[in-house]
């Protein structure tokens, strides 16, 4: 069975992965392609590593599980999906100790013990630190960065490093990445490659995000090209898209205010090329796809 595990991170998805897949789970199901909703084993892992440490589980261990997380019957299942973007930490935590998800490989470990013999594999967005940072502070009960900084420089913070230590860890499971920036443009590609299906085949909600950034009336011209250009590419697609963008985008709908003690542009722009740096980095990483327009 193929486990695909969405970790995150944290204020890059809100679950929107998730409810994408589930609004074709009906089609899914009839492939073999599992989407449990959260409640069925979000708690359950959780306590599962917790319980599980660095032991190896009991031999029925991963029958128990499939059985509390699906409702068919586990051999019918070809491909599992599961989304649990607090799996490593809450966001509270995200940067204990100074160090980005500290515990990721010792919980992703525990995981792969569980689906040992299966083939597990992480899809993770990732977030420019220039608007990730702000944003997770807001949604923790720090009242300052430097408290939830734990003693990280935003400097020296990579997403590469974070994925360095699971390739190292875990060297038998593929990663998947792609940028939270790109997320308008790259929806459809990111459900289907989540769902292991054909990179042209329609699926409902494809556009669901880049919907949210154009006018109705704009939105309504691209469902217009769609409908007279059936044949178009998914890559064409997103060259129309990045367009339609460019000349249609809502007021304000493309950028993010920034208001943080001691940032100034010439300090932000420094984390983005960082950013960028690092981006080129995993590109070049074995056993790590960064998913791109």
């Amino acid at each position: 069975m193929q486990v695909i595990l969405h970790i995150g991170a944290q204020c890059t998805d809100e679950d929107r992965l998730l409810k994408g897949l589930l609004r074709n789970a009906g089609e899914f199901h009839r492939e073999g392609i599992a989407v449990p909703g959260p409640s069925r084993y979000r708690m359950l892992l959780s306590e599962a590593i917790g319980a599980l440490g660095a032991e190896d589980p009991a031999p029925e261990a991963r029958e128990v599980l499939l059985d509390a997380i699906l409702s068919e019957d586990p051999g019918q299942v070809t491909r599992l999906i599961l989304s649990h973007e607090t799996l490593l930490s809450v966001p509270k935590l995200a940067l204990e100790g100074g160090t980005l998800y500290r515990k990721a490989e010792r919980r992703l470990k525990a995981i792969a013990r569980l689906f040992e013999g299966d083939d597990l594999q992480i899809f993770l967005g990732l977030r420019d630190f220039a608007t990730w940072l702000p944003a997770m502070l807001r949604a923790t009960p720090h009242q300052t960065l430097e408290s939830f900084l734990s003693g990280a420089d935003p400097m020296q913070l990579r997403w590469s490093d974070l994925v360095m230590r699971l390739r190292r860890d875990l060297p038998d499971v593929p990663i998947t990445l792609w940028c939270n920036e790109d997320t308008p443009l790259l929806w459809g590609k990111i459900l289907r490659e989540a769902a292991g299906i054909e990179p042209e085949r329609k699926i409902t909600g494809s556009f669901d995000i880049f919907s949210e950034l154009v006018s109705p009336e704009a939105m309504q011209r691209f469902r217009g090209f769609l409908r007279e250009n059936p044949t178009v590419s998914e890559a064409q697609k997103r060259r129309v898209m990045t367009a339609f963008l460019e000349k249609y985008a809502l007021p304000g709908a493309m950028e993010e205010e920034l208001d943080m003690p001691g940032w100034d542009e010439a300090y932000v722009d420094m984390l983005t090329g960082l950013y960028d740096e690092d981006l080129w980095q995993l590109a070049q990483m074995d056993g790590v796809r960064v998913l791109t327009p």
